[in-house]
């Protein structure tokens, strides 16, 4: 069925039609013929499977879901998006794909144009469908520093969605963790705004790459939440958000992303969704935007029922759509009859439902929906079968998660690393983590999301645990030790019983992801302190205690404080919810068969279980003698280790002269495997200004490269850095590169310097705007 169906003159004809004609023609012509009822019904979603089974994915889900819909009243005026037909509740992706196919031909008939719906899904680990491809947490994809698997990923899961009929995807979190209690720091990509820059716009590439839309989360300020509460107000100033929120933002848009969704908070006193400021003035006049600015769900009734700015439903859209939102998802709280009768009450200027409703058709246009040789039967439906957790798709995973391992400590016993494990050991293997599918899941998976909804179901995709992955090698004893939270001492005092019998012990520990309570990880799972959940650490201090070998195996959501037991363990791994493939890499990291390379994307904190810092910090907020707090990290950012021995050559630099400000300096690092198997090493380079009129972080890292070595071999990294890498916004909060001397870090970690090279900046004084250079090239030969 194409466009045409059901579709009567005078709408058929046109230059909207004419497929060889501009976007912006094809769209002025169908705005012109629209009536305001019809622009409307394009700026907000319907979430049709939302019932008390949906469970509560979404804050305030069952307060603000609007009333019943009748669908058959809805479509004859059009519709913006359908939110989440996969992803609200279980359903096959066959049957998926065809009852889309079935709405969009619902839709194409009913209305005087046949304009289709988006449909939207969340994609942070992989598509949140059932029976999808369940990928590593974002943290897991900032502890890989591999932005080219990490746009490989991307890729693999905007080609399923695409396959499925989805044509927006509620991904990457862009979010820079600032306080390591927030719930969503699992969602975030990492600390550094370079870091999570660089990955989350390898994923954009990705996901754009198979024509799916990315939606940029959570713009902006969301992470600097006070005390580290989701959904709370953020007092922090406009030089934060300039040089350490909004970099990772114009990266990815840099990278094509053709959507941005606003934070929920507020930023000093005023909401995001109501900003024009940050939404329209920033957003779309400095860094250039010109896709759609999509709600996050029900963000905008809650500038009345939660942040108080509105004083009715019809005031809440009014001021969100001057502000710059476009589209109300899910469904229509306030960008339905509200916004209707605020325009007919001259409280709401018509031009700016045009300027909303001209952005959307511009990316339905894009999308091919406005051709009349749109299809809307899902490829998909094409095979045979329907396969969104292909052997592709699950290597791809395995790949990822095999790189995101990070081992952070790995002492001798008995004269030989802990690490590997001793072909032959009998290992007690306990924990709350160890004999769980969940425990490597984040709280975006489908099972996490909405699976624990549905205790019937079956997971859909294979997730083995730990515990099967080490029964394949070894000779297992198993102890659960205690559950996540709770737990009572018979079960610790049978898994210290395994203990003392074995060989070593491998201890796996850490969160269980879920939302808004229902995990000690996710959204709306914040932490009061850093110590593990529950009764873990008793657990792990009694195992510890029996003398046998501790081998620490954590699957976290967040960094925890490990500082009163790590120097009594024989080694620690961290696996950021390494998803349904992360079992298989934790153990090929336990037995030698992969070679470590993780580098963490967050700091471990050290002694003191309420120090939420991170390592990107000015001088006054690192160790000092006049504060009887020392915020030293345990782990710093950046911290991995490896079996494989890789030493690093002398760093050289060029040119000799000094570095223009508005030129570039090289960086050559030479690097070697000395060992006999291949190995994966980290290269990182951290800028320090000394003296600058703003107080800098002390260190920043401005470069990053990974570099794959065959045994034996040497190869060498140039990074081309460009002076805007070391601008700052100045005291008159425009962004400047000044003259002085700089130091450059290569380093292996944040703390772990290599080679400092000092460097003049040479030149005047220069101002840079958004235009400017974001990252550096880098090139790695033999």
């Amino acid at each position: 069925m194409t466009l045409d169906s059901g579709v009567s003159s005078p709408t058929t004809g046109g230059t909207w039609r004419d497929t060889t004609a501009p976007a912006s023609a094809r769209v002025a012509d169908l705005m012109t013929r629209m009536t305001l009822r019809e622009k409307v019904a394009q700026m907000y979603g319907a979430w049709l499977d939302v019932d008390d089974t949906a469970g509560e994915v979404a804050p305030h889900q069952h307060e603000q879901t609007p009333d019943p819909i009748d669908w058959a009243e809805l479509i004859p005026y059009g519709l913006g998006q359908i939110t989440r037909a996969y992803g609200t509740t279980p359903i096959a992706p066959a049957d998926g794909a065809r009852r889309v196919a079935h709405l969009q031909r619902e839709i194409i008939a009913a209305g005087r144009f046949g304009i289709p719906a988006i449909v939207h899904e969340e994609c942070l680990t992989g598509l949140a469908a059932w029976q999808a491809t369940i990928y590593p947490a974002p943290l897991s994809w900032g502890a890989s520093f591999d932005p080219a698997l990490v746009e490989a990923m991307g890729a693999r899961i905007g080609r399923t969605m695409h396959r499925l009929g989805i044509q927006q995807g509620l991904a990457p979190v862009l979010d820079v963790a600032r306080d390591l209690r927030w719930g969503r720091v699992e969602e975030t990509i990492g600390e550094d705004p370079h870091l999570v820059g660089l990955i989350g716009a390898a994923y954009v590439r990705g996901l754009e790459s198979a024509g799916v839309v990315a939606t940029l989360k959570h713009f902006a300020g969301y992470s600097a939440s006070r005390a580290g509460r989701n959904l709370a107000p953020v007092s922090i100033g406009p030089r934060e958000l300039a040089d350490v929120l909004l970099p990772p933002f114009e990266m990815a848009l840099r990278a094509g992303a053709r959507s941005v969704m606003n934070s929920y908070s507020d930023v000093d006193g005023v909401p995001v969704a109501g900003d024009e400021t940050l939404l329209t003035d920033l957003l779309r006049g400095r860094l250039r935007f010109d896709g759609t600015v999509v709600s996050d769900y029900f963000s905008v009734a809650f500038l009345q029922t939660l942040h108080g700015v509105a004083g009715s439903r019809a005031d809440a859209a009014a001021l969100a759509l001057r502000a710059g939102i476009d589209v109300e998802l899910p469904g229509a709280n306030c960008f339905g009859a509200p916004l209707l009768d605020a325009v007919e009450a001259g409280d709401v200027d018509e031009a700016l439902i045009d300027r909303a409703v001209t952005r959307i058709l511009l990316q339905k246009c894009a999308l091919g929906l406005l051709d009349p040789s749109w299809d809307p039967s899902p490829p998909a439906l094409s095979d045979s079968t329907v396969d969104a957790d292909s052997p592709e798709d699950r290597d791809l995973a395995k790949r990822l998660a095999e790189r995101s391992i990070v081992l952070l400590r790995n002492e001798p016993v008995d004269g030989t690393p802990a690490l590997p494990l001793r072909p032959g050991a009998r290992l007690a293997v306990v924990g709350p983590g160890a004999d769980s599918p969940g425990a490597m899941l984040g709280c975006y998976s489908f099972p996490r999301h909405v699976l624990v909804h549905h205790p019937d179901m079956p997971a859909g995709v294979s997730i083995p645990s730990v515990l099967d992955a080490l029964r394949a090698g070894h000779d297992v004893t198993y102890a659960l030790g205690c559950p996540v939270t709770g737990g009572d001492d018979e079960q610790i005092a049978a898994a210290v019983t395994a203990a003392a019998a074995a060989d070593v012990c491998v201890a796996v520990l850490g969160d269980l992801s879920g939302l808004f309570g229902g995990g000690t990880s996710g959204e709306g799972c914040d932490a009061s302190d850093l110590r593990l959940p529950g009764r873990q650490e008793e657990l792990l201090e009694a195992l510890v205690a029996t003398g046998t070998p501790v081998v620490l195996v954590l699957l976290v959501g967040r960094p925890y404080e490990l500082s009163r037991q790590v120097d009594r363990l024989a080694a620690v791994v961290c696996g950021f919810f390494p998803g349904e493939e992360g079992a298989a890499a934790i153990a090929d990291v336990l037995s030698g068969r992969v070679d470590p390379s993780g580098r963490l994307p967050v700091s471990f904190p050290g002694a003191g279980a309420s120090q939420p810092s991170t390592y990107l910090a000015a001088p006054l907020a690192r160790r000092s003698g006049v504060s009887t707090v020392d915020p030293t990290a345990l782990f710093p950012f950046g911290h991995g280790l490896s079996y494989t021995p890789v030493s690093w050559g002398e760093v050289s630099s060029s040119p000799a002269g000094g570095w223009p400000t508005d030129g570039t300096v090289e960086l050559s690092v030479p690097v070697t495997n000395d060992g006999d198997r291949d190995t994966s090493t980290v290269v990182q380079v951290y800028l320090h200004d000394p003296v600058a009129e703003v107080a800098r972080p002390e260190r920043q890292l401005i470069a990053t490269a990974r570099v794959d070595l065959a045994p034996g071999r040497r190869r060498t990294v140039v990074f081309a850095l460009h002076a805007d890498l070391l601008s700052y916004t100045g005291r008159d909060g425009r962004r400047l590169v000044e003259p002085g001397d700089v130091e450059l870090r290569v380093a292996r970690s944040s703390d772990d310097v290599h080679a400092a090279v000092r460097i003049p900046v040479v030149g005047p004084r220069r101002t840079v705007g958004p235009d400017r250079h974001l990252q550096p090239r880098v090139s790695i030969s033999d």
